[in-house]
């Protein structure tokens, strides 16, 4: 056991209202120096009492191709979660359902050969994500994707964006909160694209952020009502257990509970479903990178506690009914 392991066991709680379906529509498999998590890891936390049907795989740098032309590289990465999840089937849940995989858009036209490359590697391909989390700040960490500043504004980039949409393909946002209005102008620039926010754009807590947090949410909620009149965009509820949301709780003695995360959590996932609606807004539960401050059966517990506040159609919506539609999963 590892001393994560270790740490989060202090906070051990029984699955609430065991029997609700769930999609959980953004996690990773991945195996980084010091760091793994693939289906051994993950089969582990989806174990803990969760009626968890399915799951949707999201791009994380990993088994990409170590040899070929580098843009379809990148491909090497659904060939290989498309193995592993046909490999664990019929086991359920059915683990990545939906794969969404990497292109780099700002290839613009010739992006086609490589979108089309991840479709032939899998009936599973949904989609991409590339990544454009950024901030000057040197105390913010940027994607892993290292963007450019602005670059979903970006022309080339943009011609990328044209070709995935044309092959009916989702787009999924990982942006920082002051990039709201760049993924705006997305949005109405292609009004018959899918584009699904990660993370409710990730408000931050850290670095020119740190201690301004109620400042950074009024932004931040304004931000989001003028997105949600792009009726394409859907969002994912969830990435506040992330280290940059600011909360502090990988520093402390042991994890929170689900009740505390939830108080925490509230006033983001109220106001997106009450900007977006249920049937635009999926729970997700972005491990293993939140499983820096929690563990998966308490995250998904603090969602229940929120979710308690609506309807049983609403809640179908939000914990898997939103998920299944956007990333058109087979049953």
């Amino acid at each position: 056991m590892t001393e994560r392991e270790q740490w989060l066991g202090l906070t051990v709680e029984a699955a609430l209202d065991p029997e609700l379906p769930i999609c959980d529509p953004h996690h990773h498999l991945w195996e980084y120096p010091g760091s793994r998590y693939l289906l051994e890891e993950f089969r582990a936390d989806l174990a803990g009492g969760h009626n968890v049907a399915s799951t949707v795989f999201v791009e994380c740098l990993q088994f990409y191709r170590d040899s070929g032309p580098e843009a379809l590289r990148p491909v090497g990465e659904t060939e290989h979660v498309h193995q592993l999840a046909a490999g664990a089937e019929p086991a359920q849940p059915r683990i990545a359902a939906g794969i969404v995989g990497f292109a780099d858009l700002a290839l613009g036209a010739r992006v086609r050969e490589v979108l089309e490359a991840h479709l032939e590697a899998s009936p599973r391909f949904r989609g991409i994500r590339h990544a454009t989390a950024w901030h000057a700040s040197e105390q913010v960490h940027n994607a892993h994707t290292r963007p450019a500043e602005g670059l979903l504004l970006d022309a080339r980039f943009r011609e990328g964006f044209a070709v995935l949409v044309e092959l009916g393909l989702c787009f999924d946002a990982w942006i920082y909160h002051p990039q709201v209005p760049e993924l705006i102008d997305l949005a109405n620039a292609f009004p018959q694209a899918t584009l699904i926010l990660d993370h409710m754009a990730g408000p931050l807590g850290i670095g020119p952020f740190a201690g301004d947090r109620q400042a950074v949410r009024n932004e931040w909620a304004r931000q989001m009502d003028e997105l949600a009149r792009c009726e394409n965009v859907l969002v994912k509820l969830g990435g506040r257990a992330m280290t940059n949301a600011g909360f502090g709780w990988h520093k402390r003695n042991r994890p929170p509970g689900s009740a505390e995360l939830a108080e925490a959590m509230q006033p983001y996932i109220e106001h997106c479903i009450q900007a977006f609606g249920p049937e635009r807004c999926m729970f997700e539960s972005n491990f293993p990178v939140d499983r820096a401050s929690c563990s998966y059966t308490v995250l998904w517990n603090a969602f229940k506690r929120l979710g308690r506040a609506y309807g049983a159609a609403e809640r179908a919506a939000l914990f898997k009914g939103t998920a299944e539609r956007a990333y058109r999963l087979l049953h």
